[in-house]
């Protein structure tokens, strides 16, 4: 009976102590529960870093703003949190890093990032928001010499790549028998091709058709069987779960309203969800 008893009073502490943290959660809100969520709503931005180097995904314009489908889904992250959204440069080589810095630079980063195991070890990604997978520009009239990786894996062969990111991984991993050229600024990199600087970018099939667009020197041959077929996220620091879970509400949000399909179809992007 005795025992009976101290397992019913053990249960009831239990619960009451269950039932504290829970409206500690509640009344000392962001600060306890949601740290990182808590600090953007103090602030009252949502600072999130972007490279501005991939049409039509991120952009830096002449004035100084941010432009592109990615800029878009963070405006829309920003306002479904209540909070106004400021844009912080970052870069390939330097977005694991500035990721990571502490004090943080921002509290996200996005446009263009492809999921990948090896960022999942170290951070936070969020569902994917569209369907990505690498891909070539050539020039036009090279495009019927390009028909497989085999056939850009030879010496002869000069691949451009921007540093520091999963293009020039790729290219490291796959091409190991091509001339792989790096070249610092990856809007700079499909006008080379144009001009013969070099014979292949290797991109996205989210990044070529822009290309191919403007620039009718262009082509993409590949651009219906990329080498790799993933989708690309919003990346964070691994202690933000909070804000994960934000972030990835907002896609589900727009993937069931419709909106995320209406911004594929204004930026010309593919809807595969």
């Amino acid at each position: 009976m005795r025992r009976h008893l101290l397992s019913i009073i053990a249960a009831l502490l239990l619960g009451l102590a269950s039932s504290l943290l829970s409206t500690g959660c509640r009344r000392g809100g962001e600060s306890e529960c949601q740290p990182t969520i808590g600090r953007i709503l103090e602030r009252g931005v949502l600072l999130a870093g972007t490279t501005g180097d991939y049409h039509p995904l991120t952009f830096l314009e002449p004035d100084g703003s941010y432009t592109g489908f990615g800029i878009e889904v963070a405006e829309a992250i920003a306002a479904d949190l209540g909070v106004g959204i400021r844009f912080v440069p970052t870069s390939w080589p330097t977005l694991t890093a500035d990721v990571l810095e502490d004090p943080q630079k921002f509290d996200l980063a996005i446009g263009g990032i492809t999921i990948t195991d090896k960022r999942l070890e170290t951070m936070l990604m969020s569902e994917g928001y569209l369907a990505n997978g690498k891909t070539i520009l050539c020039r036009r009239a090279d495009a019927d010499r390009f028909k497989s990786l085999g056939d850009i894996d030879r010496p002869e062969v000069r691949v451009m790549v921007n540093p520091g990111g999963t293009n020039e991984l790729l290219a490291r991993e796959k091409l190991t028998h091509a001339t792989i050229i790096v070249h610092q600024s990856n809007l700079e990199i499909p006008g080379l091709i144009a001009e013969g600087a070099a014979d292949i970018m290797i991109t996205e099939i989210t990044e070529a058709p822009y290309y191919i667009g403007i620039d009718d020197r262009l082509a993409a041959p590949l651009i219906d069987r990329p080498f790799t077929n993933g989708y690309i996220g919003v990346l964070m620091r691994k202690d933000q779960d909070d804000l994960l879970k934000a972030v990835d509400t907002t896609i589900k949000r727009m993937k069931a309203d419709g909106s995320l399909k209406k911004l594929h179809e204004k930026y010309g992007l593919v809807y595969s969800f």
